[in-house]
Order: C-alpha cells, then structure tokens, then sequence
C-alpha cells in the first residue's frame, strides 16, 4: 500500500539515520577526548574508580615532592655529620701525636683550636628550609622528632593516611645542644656533652705467689700525690725507686705510678718487692682502689685543652697523672666518633630508604596510570575503525531516506 500520509520506508529510514548519528557522535567523543568513559553516564562504576585513583594519584605527586623535601634534610644532615666525622677524627690524631715525648702540646692545640671552630662552622651551616638535624635544643625536652613523609596510603576500608619516617634527635644523634647550659657552656649533644669518668684509681701489677704469678689489682699513686705528702723523700735503689714519709713506703712501678708497700707478706708464699738492705717489703694487695663513678672531668670534646692536663687529671682523681687525662681524653673523643658514626648510619640508612620509596612512588604512579587507563581509555584502533563504518552507514542511511523521502513524488506521475 502507498500512502501520501504516512511513508513508513521514510520513518524507518530516520530512525536508522538517528540510531546512526548517535552513534558517530558517541565515537567521534571517544576520538576527540581519548576515553571511553569520560562521564559518570558513560559507564558509573568504572569512571568512580578511575576518579578516585586519579585523585589518589595526585596526591601521591603531592608525597613526591614532599619526599624530595624531606631528602634534601636528611643529604644536608648526612653531609654536615660527616665532614663533622672527619674533623673529629683529625682531632683525636692530634691528641694521639701529643702522647709523643718531647712534643709541644701548645702548637699541637693551636691546631686543635681551629678544628673545634670548624666543628661549630659546620654544625651551625648544616641546615635546609630552616631546619637543622644535627644541631638542636634537646635540654628541654629530652629529644625532638623529626619527620619526613614517605607514603600515601589507603586501606581496604577506603580510610586515607600520610605515613611519616622518624628521626629523633637526641644526645647521641645531636653534635651541639643549643640549650646548653649558659654558665658552664656544656649541653646534652655528642661535641659539647662534658665528659665523665668513671672508673678506679687501680693499677695492675704481676704478683708471684709461691711462684705462680697473678695479676692483682690495688690502688695506685701518683708522683705529685706522694710529693704533696708531708715528709715525703725519694730513694733509688738499683732499678727501684722507693718513696716513704716516715711511716708509708711505696714502690715506683709503672712511669708516674706507685703502689703501697708492707713488711708483712699479705699472701702466704708471696715474693719480696723490694728489699731496703734490711727489711724485706711486699706489695699491699689489701690496698684495694677506690671506685671513682661519673666524675666531671671538665672538658668536652669542643673545648678539651691539652696545655691543661693537669686540672682534668685532678678532676679525675689524685692519683691520675697528666698522661692519664690525655689517654682518658683520646678515649672520650674516640667514644664521641662512634656515636656520629652511628648517627651518620641512621641518616645513611633513612636516606637510602627515601630513595627507594621515591622510586616506588615513581613505579606506582605509572601502575595507577595504567590502570586507570585500561578501565577508561579508548581503543583508537577499534574507534577509528568504528567511525569509518559509522561514516559509511551515514551516507547509506541518507541515501535511503532521499529514496524514501522521493516515492512520494512517484505517485503525481499516476495523476497525470
């Protein structure tokens, strides 16, 4: 049947075009913008996931830089407690060299003087965005905590966290404390911490008892201690040095080092000491050494002076000689460069850290990119395709409803 009212063939043929055109223009939007889903309409699940990947994504960016920061802190920490290091380190040769006889400690701690000025060049320079790690205020409170971010996370439950990487600044990873004390100039850090010495006032001696011979330890004294004694004379005798007052004899058996003689024998079978011509004399094994604990030594390893020796070894205890304060000096300081050591290796440690996780930012960025993009991105090779087919059926499509559209023109031919 032909109609004049209604053409059927032409309704079909719009209805194709339509159908058609919806299609090349859904096509052409994935050409033009490169994604599939590109609204919530296009598909929800897909484009809610993807929304909040990118946005997880950012703020990863965000971590990065944040990361970058915090490893420029950690380098220039790192970078000021090494050169500290080796300050040190020159320091405690110099103390080594100024064991040597004969050496001029004054010019040895002129040399000394200006390492403990770099020290503190050093310590103040070491700082980066206002920040200064090996340089702080730990008398207040003990410790301060330092913080880098290193990640962003979100867990099973869609809950969002910024991780943190901690450093603590305390005494043994501070060199200067800047609440040190404003009288005495000592703080809580590794270069301006007063030293303490703790330990005895014992010597070790060899004993021989019924042959057998055995290290003892008693109390020992020094030449200046026994010459501050009233009466005090000294006799040589051989190869032995013999010190009395009248009532106490000692014998010299170590350099500036005396120990307390008795005529009894304290140990059955114990060897003779020392034999004056007439009396046979033993070393006083029950002369015990007395314990000396935490005694402030008055000096740090900022400020230690080897042209006074003589005021640490009496801080020490009286029977300590000047040349136990510089070897108690050359152990403190020695102390005081493992502890940066191992301050150093903390800071080595979290920077190597850092740089992983810069590298697993980097790595998991370009996952959630991808990602993200298999679940959106357009396939160009299949649009491409598609949009020639829509093209092609376009035309066709039109075609058809100019064909349509003309039967209706046929029909005059009949009233003619």
């Amino acid at each position: 049947m032909t109609s004049i009212l209604t053409n059927t063939a032409a309704m079909g043929a719009l209805a194709t075009l339509r159908s058609i055109n919806s299609g090349l223009e859904e096509t052409q939007n994935r050409v033009s913008s490169g994604l599939r889903v590109d609204s919530a309409s296009d598909n929800a699940a897909y484009w809610s996931i993807a929304t909040t990947m990118r946005s997880d994504n950012s703020a990863l960016a965000a971590v990065e830089d944040a990361i970058g920061l915090g490893a420029a802190k950690v380098d220039t920490a790192y970078a000021g407690m090494e050169s500290a290091i080796d300050v040190v380190t020159e320091i405690k040769a110099k103390l080594v060299a100024a064991t040597e006889d004969g050496v001029d400690k004054a010019k040895v701690q002129e040399e000394i003087d200006q390492l403990q000025d770099q020290l503190t060049s050093i310590a103040e320079s070491a700082a980066f965005s206002g920040e200064n790690w090996i340089q702080a205020d730990i008398t207040t409170t003990g410790s301060v905590t330092k913080s880098v971010v290193s990640s962003f996370v979100r867990d099973s439950s869609g809950s969002v966290s910024v991780k943190k990487v901690d450093y603590t600044l305390d005494s043994s990873t501070v060199l200067f404390d800047e609440g040190a004390n404003a009288t005495t100039g000592y703080g809580a850090g590794i270069l301006d911490s007063e030293a303490l010495f703790t330990g005895t006032d014992g010597i070790t001696v060899s004993i021989s008892v019924n042959g057998i011979e055995s290290d003892e330890a008693v109390k020992g004294y020094s030449t200046d201690e026994l010459m501050a004694l009233t009466g005090m004379t000294f006799t040589a005798s051989g190869s032995q040095t013999v010190a009395t007052d009248g009532t106490d004899s000692y014998l010299q058996v170590d350099g500036e080092k005396w120990v307390l003689l008795t005529t009894t024998a304290p140990t059955t079978g114990q060897s003779v000491a020392y034999n004056d011509g007439t009396t046979d004399y033993f070393v006083d094994t029950g002369n015990t050494p007395t314990n000396v604990t935490s005694a402030n030594a008055g000096f740090s390893v900022y400020d230690l002076d080897i042209t006074d020796l003589a005021t640490v070894a009496t801080a020490m205890g009286g029977s300590f000689t000047e040349e136990d304060a510089l070897d108690f000096m050359i152990q403190f300081v020695d102390t005081a460069l493992s502890t940066m050591t191992s301050a150093a290796a903390d800071l080595g440690s979290i920077s190597t850290r850092i740089d992983l996780q810069e590298e697993f930012i980097s790595s998991l960025t370009d996952s959630i990119d991808s990602g993200v993009g298999r679940l959106v991105d357009a396939d160009m090779n299949e649009e491409s395709t598609r949009l020639s087919a829509l093209q092609t059926q376009q035309s066709l499509a039109i075609q058809a409803l100019s064909i349509a559209n003309s039967s209706s023109e046929n029909i005059l031919q009949l009233f003619r």
